[in-house]
């Protein structure tokens, strides 16, 4: 197998950490393993109130000191946003998307007032589901509001979206053929209420303009996929191989993360550990980055 393009996609939200590590090594490695293979690096920037420039240079620095190289020039999407709604127009010529003004709190109350029948709150793999408040919103009442500035976001229809496209399954390298399960987190947000986009949309979107042939990420990422392969189909767009790793965990058992303060390559560094070190730590999680040929 030959031509490989893989990613690494950090968000500069705080420093890179050991999962990090663990996240480019994998990536890093599926894509070396073979010839023609590409690494990439693609900075996620969407959210404005969190990307900070100091991270964006700590992160380059963190991967250059494991031995990583990519192409410039790096892919930032803040400076994309035009990709990103042109996805976004299509898919609402489409019908399958719809304007939701609801407020945390307005779903907050929602899921409240239907605990009291639980056959009436959807579960996902994350808690409960978008109940739909918006959904059903007149078409010209909620475009008038949307009009007169009323803040909103954008959601897929998701019901609306699989009567579209029909059955679709996608290759997890890891375990198989996988029927998608579109459903399984809701009319998920395309566009945020301060960003013209989200997570789910920019990534489908990026992957396809850049080439990516196989997704590596962690496996808490395995249910987004779901709704990833929905978007390649609505779009018309390319659909790549996947590999969902594992995780490292901290002592406690919970998934490494910034926002828990795990350690920082940097701070790792500075207490003496070297690249080989690093990769020494995330190996018993990556070494089946291995079986790729």
């Amino acid at each position: 197998m030959s031509g490989i393009v893989t990613r690494f996609a950090p968000s500069p939200t705080g420093y890179l950490h050991l999962g990090h590590a663990l996240s480019a090594l994998f990536a890093w490695d599926a894509a070396s393993q073979v010839p023609g293979g590409r690494f990439l690096l693609r900075i996620e920037d969407i959210d404005p109130h969190r990307c900070r420039p100091e991270f964006d240079a700590a992160l380059r620095e963190d991967l250059s000191w494991l031995g990583l190289s990519w192409p410039e020039p790096v892919r930032r999407q803040s400076e994309h946003m035009a990709d990103y709604q042109a996805a976004l127009d299509r898919l609402g010529a489409l019908g399958v998307t719809y304007p939701c003004f609801c407020s945390r709190k307005d779903i907050a109350d929602e899921i409240a007032r239907a605990g009291n029948a639980p056959h009436l709150v959807a579960m996902g793999p994350e808690g409960p589901l978008y109940p739909g408040l918006c959904r059903h919103l007149d078409r010209d009442a909620a475009a008038a509001r949307v009009v007169a500035g009323e803040s909103h976001a954008i959601r897929l229809d998701v019901a609306k979206a699989v009567a579209l496209t029909g059955p679709l399954s996608w290759h997890d390298r890891g375990r198989g053929l996988i029927a998608a399960d579109a459903g399984l987190l809701g009319d998920v947000v395309l566009a945020r209420r301060d960003v013209p986009t989200s997570y789910h949309l920019s990534v489908v979107v990026d992957d396809a303009l850049q080439g990516v042939t196989l997704v590596t990420r962690g496996e808490d990422l395995f249910h987004a996929t779901h709704i990833h392969r929905l978007l390649q189909a609505l779009l018309g767009l390319p659909v790549p191989d996947y590999h969902h790793h594992g995780l490292l965990m901290n002592e406690e058992g919970v998934r490494l993360s910034k926002r828990d303060g795990a350690t920082a390559l940097r701070a790792l560094r500075e207490a003496g550990l070297d690249p080989a070190s690093i990769r020494q730590r995330v190996r018993p999680v990556s070494a089946n980055a291995e079986n790729f040929h």
